[in-house]
């Protein structure tokens, strides 16, 4: 009897075994590669540590929008708004959270470096002045002549008093400036050493609170208050990251615009966040801090009218001129143009 050469050829058991298990290892070979090759590894520089604010991108992670485009996100601590900017400069970040008026000093000072930032996130700045009634601040900015100041040289407030004092007309020849390190500015205006400290006013005013200062002895001038038209802290991107990997960009800010969106709906849990990151962190501390940055800088009258993550470029030339007060541009338009808005979700993405 002739054998069909078109039947199908029998496999044993065990063969069929086999041939099944590798199928499966291919099959999960391939879905692993797929994996790696879809997941854009994102090295992401807070500008400080792991408190309130830091929610605001913690939650995009928390809620899976950083891994949905495609994104593996690896958020570090920072050591100041303005330490952020090397780091993300010199590439050893992908991409961070600093000071937008120190992008543009550092932009002229490094004209080589085309730094720029792509998410406004701070519309109104933190930079404050935090003093206390007993030792005679109130909130007359004339209050402030002849006093003391904790004032750290690398604090992102403090480089702004050319501009708060230049627009407020104050007389700062009897003010004594000392020049103090973070961790005790707040310890040293609790204790009477200094009468006002320059700060974040999410971060100096909850700090005093939480070292038992009575509420109503606190003063806080936000400088946004008082003439000063600067923007705040932005999310920027390294030059190479940005030119490399853009969709890696716009896909980073579409998860921070649904992180933020989440975050000012619920900051409770948004708290929570940053409590499981920091041991020594109290929930209903970071969670004050973090309704106080919502109300004060994120969610800000412009936002509320015009969209999160953009800027108004009349502002925005304002804002260049009162920079210019702080120190003298080599190229004022160059250094300008720090800011790029084409990464940006669609504004109907961005109202909430």
């Amino acid at each position: 009897m002739s054998t069909n050469p078109f039947r199908p050829t029998m496999l044993s058991r065990r063969g069929m075994s086999r041939a099944l298990g590798a199928l499966g290892l291919a099959a999960a070979c391939l879905t692993g590669a797929g994996s790696a090759f879809a997941q854009t590894a994102v090295r992401f520089t807070l500008d400080w540590r792991f408190e309130g604010p830091a929610a605001l991108f913690l939650m995009a992670q928390e809620k899976g929008y950083f891994k949905a485009e495609g994104l593996d996100v690896t958020i570090d601590t920072g050591n100041g708004s303005r330490e952020a900017i090397p780091r993300v400069a010199s590439g050893t970040y992908d991409a961070g959270f600093g000071d937008v008026n120190s992008l543009i000093r550092f932009r002229d000072e490094n004209p080589s470096v085309d730094l720029k930032a792509v998410m406004m996130v701070y519309d109104r700045p933190p930079f404050s002045i935090v003093g206390r009634k007993s030792r005679g601040i109130s909130a007359d900015v004339k209050s402030l002549e002849g006093k003391k100041f904790g004032a750290p040289a690398a604090d992102a407030a403090f480089a702004q008093w050319p501009i708060f004092k230049t627009v407020n007309k104050l007389d700062d020849s009897k003010m004594r400036m000392e020049n103090v390190g973070f961790p005790v500015r707040e310890p040293m205006l609790a204790s009477g050493e200094v009468d006002a400290v320059f700060g974040f006013a999410n971060s100096s005013y909850i700090n005093l609170k939480s070292r038992g200062v009575p509420v109503d002895d606190i003063v806080t001038m936000l400088m946004s208050d008082y003439g000063v038209e600067l923007y705040g802290n932005v999310v920027m991107v390294s030059p190479k990251f940005a030119t490399e990997k853009p969709e890696a960009v716009r896909g980073l800010l579409r998860a921070i615009t649904k992180g933020v969106r989440d975050t000012v709906a619920n900051p409770e849990l948004g708290g929570k966040l940053v409590i499981q990151r920091n041991d020594v962190a109290k929930l209903e501390v970071e969670v004050e801090r973090l309704k106080m940055t919502i109300a004060q800088n994120v969610m800000t009258p412009a936002v509320k009218a015009d969209g999160f993550g953009g800027i108004d470029k009349a502002r925005w030339e304002q804002a260049l001129d009162q920079i210019g007060l702080t120190f003298t541009f080599k190229d004022k338009a160059k250094a300008g143009a720090a800011f790029d808005d084409s990464y940006l979700p669609p504004v109907a993405e961005r109202k909430f």
